[in-house]
Formats: structure tokens, sequence, C-alpha cells
């Protein structure tokens, strides 16, 4: 028996296993090292192949396609630096808790640290930021261990689907010749193997557990229930039946799908960032109880509110991690979310107190008068495009904004409607870097993709532009050019006026109609309101990848912000005062 035959039996049993268990969608980097593993997955109808030539972009188009499918997609490169390219998306992937399948091709071990070219140390280089890590030895002479590598491919897609889901790394040692015996596959010479299936389900709690948890809710008349991003399905419609049986407002990060669709509930507070900052506000909305869903949420004021609450704060979490930055929950509650919801109502026989709802609601609709005022701004601003997207983007479209000031605004700007928009972004480390990738792979997979950027982002993964032309997406980048980096305009160092813009605002004076041009994008720059509706609306009647650029400045958005938080400060102490009279 040769080399290859070998070789290709036991590559061609991962990748049946690979297809049985459901991971049909590969992004792949071209490389000598992986020949194998890349002939093999392309010579399987059911897998769809995206190539992707950078291996940094491709990691996090990998994260895009995942996302939107929510299913585990597998990524393939080569040895050495092409494999480290791949971290910041691992590192991304593994704290938002999106499951990767990472396979890369390494030197054998006769080759490991002897000078050979394009080596380095493979072995567990993500660190903890995957959930497993695997050498793959393929033998040399038998195939006595075929179930074996069949059973370490299920047992990895289990790590990478069980909550929480997460990336893993299989690292595939290969010697030449590297081309796989095609032919000797073709004879069904695999044969029928055995295989495992994979069944998993969600957590649960005693009854008991449940009973004494509604009893600790049932007790408080002032709780507040915050949603950050959470994968449970149905969460949404759960979480409004519990907040309607309890009478307890939801502060409804964007990432939590609450603020799109028909959830016809005023329970849903989407105003909470510009209210909370102030003082008087996070007052007399202090609560007696925090029950806190799914991931971080992006406001700052809001985790400062958390942080001042003397309540009881419960963290639900069916991925049992320990999502408390501030360190002030007094419980952790490990179990499904939409569970959790559905059993709590049906332990709670009381009505609601409306007082307490009343208070918020009236909180939250006179400040979103207040920001809604925007309107009627006359120059380009990043506040007034994202609230002018509440009124252009289409149903059944999907909304990707990038980080640092664009997610902030959108959670300032984005207020509930029916319109269903589905809304993505790279929250687990928060980076600026993978933006535009992580955006085309969501294209791939859904209709109608907008992706909101500011221009450093932009700059950092231009590279995945190249992916958009290759594979055809249907994307519209908006991107807001303010010269720099906005965000730190609002920071402490903005008075350091001598040093701020060599240092912090480092304007590039780049000119992206030359990048359009680049990867034959549509391109646009706008320069007034009207001219924006026209190009966003236009965008969806075109096919391929679209970049409206949107100029703004820095300095007049932080004049709009503080003005608009002026106003909302002088409601807040009129509502105050109310209270105290």
């Amino acid at each position: 028996m040769d080399h290859g035959e070998v070789l290709s039996a036991y590559l061609s049993a991962f990748i049946d296993e690979l297809v049985k268990n459901g991971v049909t969608d590969v992004v792949l980097s071209p490389g000598s090292r992986s020949t194998p593993l890349a002939l093999l997955l392309a010579d399987r109808p059911e897998i769809k192949i995206f190539l992707d030539i950078d291996e940094r972009s491709a990691g996090f188009m990998a994260l895009g396609i995942a996302k939107a499918k929510k299913n585990p997609v597998a990524l393939l490169c080569t040895s050495g630096t092409a494999a480290a390219n791949y971290f910041p998306a691992v590192v991304e992937a593994f704290y938002s808790r999106v499951p990767l399948i990472v396979l890369t091709a390494d030197r054998p071990y006769e080759l490991q640290d002897v000078g050979a070219p394009q080596t380095i140390n493979q072995a567990e280089m993500y660190g903890s930021h995957v959930k497993r890590f695997a050498e793959i030895e393929i033998p040399e002479h038998d195939f006595g261990l075929i179930d074996h590598i069949r059973m370490i491919c299920t047992r990895f897609i289990a790590a990478a689907t069980c909550s929480p889901c997460g990336p893993v790394h299989l690292n595939f040692p290969l010697r030449e010749p590297l081309v796989p015996d095609m032919e000797f596959l073709s004879r069904g010479s695999r044969g029928e193997q055995r295989s495992v299936s994979i069944r998993s389900g969600r957590v649960t709690l005693a009854e008991s557990e449940i009973d004494q948890i509604a009893e600790t809710i049932q007790r408080k008349r002032k709780g507040v229930i915050i949603c950050g991003a959470v994968d449970s399905e149905g969460f949404e419609e759960q979480v409004i039946v519990l907040a309607d049986k309890l009478g307890f407002p939801i502060l409804a990060d964007p990432l939590s799908q609450l603020r799109r669709g028909s959830h016809p509930s005023r329970s849903i507070i989407e105003s909470y960032d510009a209210f909370l900052r102030d003082g008087q506000a996070a007052a007399f909305l202090k609560a007696d109880l925090v029950i806190r869903f799914g991931a971080i949420p992006v406001s700052k004021a809001l985790k400062v509110w958390i942080e001042k609450q003397e309540a009881v704060q419960l963290v639900v979490d069916g991925g049992c991690g320990w999502r408390d930055p501030a360190g002030v929950a007094t419980g952790m509650v490990y179990c499904d979310e939409t569970w959790f919801c559905k059993m709590i109502v049906s332990s709670l026989p009381k009505p609601p107190d409306q007082n307490w709802i009343t208070l918020w609601y009236r909180v939250n609709q006179e400040v979103k008068d207040i920001l809604s005022g925007i309107y009627d701004e006359k120059a380009l601003s990043e506040e007034k495009l994202f609230a002018k997207l509440n009124q252009l983007l289409p149903d059944q479209c999907s909304l990707f904004v990038g980080n640092s000031m664009p997610v902030r605004e959108l959670d300032t700007f984005l207020f509930t409607d029916k319109p269903d928009v589905a809304i993505f972004a790279n929250r687990g480390a928060s980076g600026i870097d993978g933006i535009v990738s992580t955006a085309v792979g969501v294209s791939l997979v859904r209709e109608n993709t907008v992706l909101v950027i500011g221009d450093l982002s932009f700059f950092h993964d231009m590279n995945g532009l190249l992916a958009a032309k290759q594979h055809h997406a249907n994307l519209t980048i908006i991107l807001i050019n303010n010269d720099g980096g906005g965000i730190f305009s609002f920071l402490p160092q903005a008075s350091e006026k001598r040093y701020f813009e060599a240092l912090f605002g480092t304007p590039h004076g780049l000119d992206f109609s030359n990048t359009a041009h680049l990867y034959d994008a549509d391109y646009s720059k706008v320069g007034n309101w009207n001219e924006f509706d026209h190009a966003l609306l236009g965008s969806f009647q075109k096919k391929g990848l679209k970049i409206i650029e949107v100029p703004t400045d820095r300095d007049e958005n932080v004049h709009i912000r503080k003005r608009l938080f002026h106003q909302i400060s002088k409601k807040i102490s009129a509502i105050a005062d109310g209270q105290s009279s």
C-alpha cells in the first residue's frame, strides 16, 4: 500500500465526517502543503468552496459566513505564517462564540526546527483562543486508524458547536508527495466506515431552582432586563413575554435583534445610552433587580449604570460563561435563555404594577423625540446617517456595523420599527480589523447586506474587497470618512491639542475612489442628503460591490452630540422635578 493511497483514504475519511456533520462551507487559501486537503475538498460536490487569497481576510470571511448561517464553517491554509494570519479571526470567533473548524497544513516532524522553509511551531498556536487543538497523525502503511480520524473530526465539530460555540484547530503535518490518489478513491476503495453522530440539547435547571428564582423576581417591583446578543432560538419573542408579564423594561442592545421586526411591546427601551449617562435619570431609574441576557452591550453609559446598582443581578447564560466585567453579579444562572423565560413566565401568577414600566417608557419616548431632531440637520453627519438608516433600510436586509464609533452611533440612533433588519457586528474582541471581510461573508449568505464602516477600519481590511469581487458579493458599503480616528475626539486625550492629530486623529488623506476602481466597485461620494438617499436606495437595485463615501467632520460630530445631550439633560431635569413633586 503506497503513501498516496493511505494519505487519500485518511483525509477523505476526515472530509466524509465534515459533510456528515453538516460542515459544507469551506474558505480556502491556496498553498502547497495543504494540496491534498484542498483537492479532496474540491472533489466533494456537497462542499462549497470559497477561495480567498489572503488568509487574514479568509479567516474573517469564514466568520461572517458562520454568523449568517449559524453553522460551522471550515478554514484551510498552508503552513507557516499563513496559519498565523488566521489569529485575529480566531480570537474574534472565540469571544463572540462562533463555530469555526480551522484546518492548517504543516511540515512533518522531521522538518520541524531544522531551518526548513515556511515552517513554524503550529502546535497550539492559537493558545486558549480555541476550544480544542489536535495534531492529526496520518499512518504510513495501513488503514487501521481510519475510524480514529473519523472520530476525531466528529469530536471537534461537537466541541465547536456545543454551547458556547467557538473555534477548534486541527493541524495536519503532511509528507510529500502531496497530490492525493484520486483514481484510488474513484474505485471506491475507501469503503463504508463506522461513523458517530452528534446530538446535543439545551441546558436547563431543576424545577426547584426555577421556583426559587421566580420567588426572588416576584418580590421585586423595579426590575430591569438587559439584552445583548443571544444565540437561543425564539429568545426575542419569549423575553418580551417575560418583560410584559413582569412589567419590566428591556434595555435592548442593537445586536439583541429586538429593535427591528414585529415585536409589538412598549417594554423595549432603545435610547438608554442617551439618558442613563445623565445622573438624575440614573438616580430615579434605580433598579432593585437586574436580569441580564447575552453578550455585553455596546453602551458604556449602561455599563456604568449596571456597576452602580445595589440590586440583585442575575446573569442568565446558556453558554455557562462568566459575563460580568463589572463584577456585580449576585447570581449566575446557567440554562438556555429561551427556556428560562418560558419557565419564569409560567411561575408568575400576579399581574405587574405598570408604574415602573410607564416611567421608563415616558423617558425613552421623550429622549427619542430629542434624538429625532437630528433629521433637521442639513450638513452630512454620522449621527444623521444612522438616523436615516431607520427610514431607508428595506425589510429583510442585513446591516453590518463596524467598530468603534459606528456601532456606538447605531446604539444611539437605531430605533424600534417593524422592518426586519438583522444586525451584525464583530463585538467579541471589538477590534477594527477584518470588518470588510466579515461583512463580505455575511453578504454571501444574505441578500441586501449593508456595511457601515469608518475610514480607518476600511483601510485595515481593504484586502477583503478582492473576495467580494471574486465571489460577486452583493454588498453595499457606506464608508464614513472623517479622515482619521473619530472616537478619540470623544476621549480625554482630545484635550491634548499639541499631540492629538499626530498620535490619535491620524489623518491619512486617502482617495478611496482609487480603491473602488481597483476592485471594480460602483463608487459614489455624496455631498448632501438627497445624494445619499439616492445612492443608498439605488444600491439595492444594483448587483455587486457598491461603495458610498460619506465625508464628515470629526469636530462637528462632537458638537452635535454635546448639543443633543444638553437638550436631553434639560428634559431629564423636568421629568425628575415631576417625580419629586
